[in-house]
């Protein structure tokens, strides 16, 4: 069948994946040869953050952080999947670090907090990428700890807090799970 071109003028819009490709300068195959290395060695994962949030708000964000976490005892074995896929890793007191060809910063989390997180994590499509992400539950409990820190800069966690605020416009019943110090900031959604 032959196609023929769109209309002059007529713009063809983007999908996902082509749009967050675009913002991240080719970042859609970096996270697609992260989840596929993983997957292929079903290793138990999950991303957090800002993915997760993307995929439980209403309306996604582009990020170029992909922040993961997996079972404890394949950490080692995670780095050596990302390393041998072509990823350059740095390790760090909390985190592994990698980077790809794109402009995504990929940070594997190795702290205790969020170990349990890949065993309840879901199947999701972000951005036109199919992945792993933490359950609601725990992408709200990842955002109020990182909220919390006092370590992280204050964009971060403004950035924290709104990703807080997303999650509860779109899923109202998570209002009762927030802190007090964070009902004081926001509005109760209606």
């Amino acid at each position: 069948m032959i196609h023929s071109p769109a209309p002059v003028g007529y713009i063809v819009p983007m999908t996902g994946r082509q749009f967050y490709d675009w913002q991240t300068a080719g970042g859609a195959s970096d996270v697609l040869r992260l989840v596929e290395a993983l997957e292929r060695a079903e290793v138990t994962w999950c991303a957090i953050g800002g993915v997760a949030v993307n995929h439980w708000a209403k309306e996604p964000m582009v990020t170029r952080d992909v922040d993961l976490v997996v079972a404890a005892a394949d950490i080692e074995r995670a780095k050596a999947l990302l390393t041998d896929a072509g990823f350059k890793a740095e390790t760090h007191e909390w985190s592994i670090n990698f980077t790809g060809r794109s402009q995504v910063s990929i940070q594997l989390s190795t702290e205790e907090f969020y170990r349990d997180f890949p065993s309840r994590s879901v199947p999701a499509d972000v951005h036109g990428i199919l992945m792993r992400v933490a359950s609601l539950e725990d992408t709200l409990a990842g955002k109020i700890a990182a909220w919390r820190d006092p370590r992280r800069r204050q964009s971060k966690r403004l950035k924290d807090l709104g990703d807080v605020a997303r999650l509860v416009e779109a899923h109202p019943e998570l209002w009762e799970r927030l802190p007090p110090e964070l009902r004081q900031q926001l509005d109760k959604p209606s």
